[in-house]
């Protein structure tokens, strides 16, 4: 679809969720085309992306005794 400037100014909203769902919407001045409305591209995760940043100590994962988490959790 292609609109000229002042129609793209008075329905920017409309033509903003049209872009959206995936129409091309192109605004013109003067019949010649200027810029095209497109979604922003959100960027997906790389996985293992975040490899070798977080360091364990030695024992992280080792289980706590029943004292341990009383201490971390209190009694009820």
């Amino acid at each position: 679809m292609e609109v000229n400037i002042h129609e793209a100014k008075t329905q920017l909203s409309r033509l903003i969720e049209r872009a959206l769902k995936g129409e091309e919407v192109t605004i013109a001045k003067a019949g010649h085309p200027l810029v095209r409305l497109i979604p922003i591209q959100k960027p997906k995760p790389i996985l293992g992306s975040a490899r070798g940043t977080i360091k364990f100590q030695p024992g992280w994962d080792d289980p706590l005794t029943d004292k341990e988490i009383e201490e971390i959790f209190g009694q009820d």
